[in-house]
């Protein structure tokens, strides 16, 4: 038995979501253990000083998806939580020429329209309809998928709701929804906007995380996967946490304590504990035993079921949905210590274009060709990058004077040809320097320091199997009551009392939060005592 006695619940991985569980069934008056096999909670969404002085968000780097409905119910704000707004968007391009997109809207407008008259008419009309398709998914992110094939009252109730909610978005909505559902990034833009770096730089986001280019059908509601941002209730709205992404955990992380949380780190899990169908604890690598009412694991799918739980306490139709789920990395990360900042050719100098998002997407051709290096085993010779600089955001990141740059990458694959190794590693941050410093020729010798991250150190490191960021593609086969199997995508398992809250659930990946509030709302229903 466990120092403390019986919890109500264990958690099972101090990421935001599992912090998330912890604390809303906490809030209920539940004993809650989170265990931690790093020496910090928060996962993916962390904040290290890897270098003296400079302080990186390792992994995730960019806040937009947490739903306004946990700051609100958890106080977030008063455990530490501000977010900071990243206003623009600056895609450099290879002939000298770039365009950006700034929180101004007038100023967009004239920036697209340098490029395309037609596409600066285009460009309202495209947002009023993400806004209107934003609208429409936002309810669904709040449910808990109901089960098509179940005649229970309660999964009924839900198709009921559903049905409901997509017969009144009007037949115009309903259908624009199907294609962005269905349809690729590229394909669904190329029927809006002409300007070829446009569409490219708005299609990157139907890739993120995704092994997927973007001619691939279903990127195009990757895309408004990331449309459905809101800060303040601004659809869309990016920004970064002072203090880097880590303080989102630990904002979360501060208000379960608040509640009554325990929160245990460097322990890790190696089994739960299963007896006749029912999880009645968790056994640590060090071999303490723990024993909970209830367990809930904010792990990856693949990595919960086929390693914590034995598989003859699964039924077999459940292992081979979880083996087929499909939880492939593509992304890596370069995380830099910058001298001074960098000086794009297409537009020098310091300036407000430094300080929100700089994306490397001149072209659809340049994403499709990147996608095609990962395809076949390698990482892309000319890559896809989303860039921040957060010490101009927020200078407490990096010592006076000098910067932290954070480089999101497409295409990493996790299965490199001849794997992954400390000269591939090496091999794939020269690419990402390479590349970055045609736009900006004294990005080489401002460097101070770089961490690279490949998707062998997000599954070694970060326990991602795969070294996917988002605990499973977010294709459409793994998406609403298919995630992560079908009849099982509740947040229930096939083991009574032994649940899942990580980004492998329903509303799926990105700092998010939800899947950790739905899971716990649902654990509550059923009881945990």
């Amino acid at each position: 038995m466990g120092r403390a006695g019986v919890y109500d619940a264990i958690v099972i991985g101090g990421g935001h979501n599992g912090l998330t569980t912890a604390a809303y069934l906490a809030r209920a008056g539940r004993k809650v253990l989170v265990l931690e096999r790093r020496h910090l909670v928060g996962g993916s969404t962390v904040t290290e000083e890897i270098f003296p002085g400079y302080k990186f968000s390792v992994l995730s780097y960019v806040v937009s998806l947490l739903r306004p409905e946990i700051i609100r119910e958890l106080q977030l704000s008063r455990h530490g939580l501000e977010i900071l707004p990243l206003e623009s968007t600056f895609t450099p391009l290879p002939d000298g020429d770039h365009l950006a997109r700034w929180a101004d809207h007038d100023q967009t407008r004239r920036e697209i329209y340098r490029h395309s008259p037609l596409d600066a008419d285009a460009y309202d009309r495209f947002g009023q309809l993400m806004y209107r398709m934003a609208l429409a998914v936002k309810p669904i992110l709040s449910m808990v998928p109901p089960d098509p094939t179940s005649l229970s009252p309660k999964d009924l109730r839900g198709l009921l709701r559903l049905d409901r909610h997509l017969r009144d978005l009007g037949d115009t909505d309903f259908f624009m929804l199907y294609k962005l559902m269905t349809m690729s990034s590229a394909d669904f833009l190329d029927e809006w906007f002409e300007t070829d770096a446009l569409k490219a730089t708005m299609s990157a986001s139907g890739i993120i995380g995704t092994f997927l280019g973007p001619r691939s059908p279903g990127t195009a509601y990757v895309q408004l996967h990331h449309y459905m941002g809101e800060i303040d209730g601004a659809f869309r709205a990016w920004g970064f946490a002072r203090g880097g992404t880590g303080a989102v955990a630990d904002s979360i992380a501060s208000a379960a304590r608040a509640l009554g949380v325990t929160i245990r780190e460097n322990a890790t899990v190696v089994q739960v504990i299963v007896r006749g169908g029912r999880a009645v604890g968790v056994a640590l690598e060090d071999g303490e035993e723990i024993k909970a009412r209830t367990v809930v694991s904010g792990l990856d799918p693949r990595r919960t079921f086929l390693s914590l739980v034995d598989e003859a306490d699964l039924p077999q139709d459940y292992v081979h949905a979880i083996r087929r789920y499909r939880s492939v990395g593509s992304s890596g990360k370069v995380n830099l210590a910058l001298g001074e900042l960098p000086d794009f050719t297409s537009l020098p100098g310091d300036g407000d274009h430094l300080r929100g998002a700089i994306s490397i997407s001149p072209s659809q051709d340049y994403l499709e060709r990147a996608y095609d290096d990962a395809k076949y085993g390698e990482f892309s010779r000319r890559p896809y990058m989303d860039v921040i600089i957060p010490s101009l955001i927020d200078p407490g990141m990096a010592p006076p004077g000098k910067h932290v740059m954070s480089c999101f990458v497409q295409y990493a694959p996790y299965a490199l040809n001849g794997g992954w190794n400390d000269e591939r590693r090496e091999a794939f941050g020269d690419t990402v320097i390479d590349t970055l410093s045609e736009y900006a020729p004294n990005l080489r010798g401002a460097i101070i320091h770089r961490q690279v991250v490949t998707p062998q150190d997000m599954e070694d490191e970060f326990g991602l199997t795969g070294g996917n960021i988002f605990h499973g593609e977010l294709s459409l086969q793994q998406l609403f009551f298919l995630r992560p199997a079908p009849r099982w995508a509740n947040y229930r398992t096939p083991v009574r009392g032994f649940y899942l809250c990580g980004s492998g659930t329903h509303p799926g990946g990105g700092i998010c939060g939800g899947p950790g509030r739905l899971a716990a709302l649902e654990i509550l229903k059923g009881g945990v005592r």
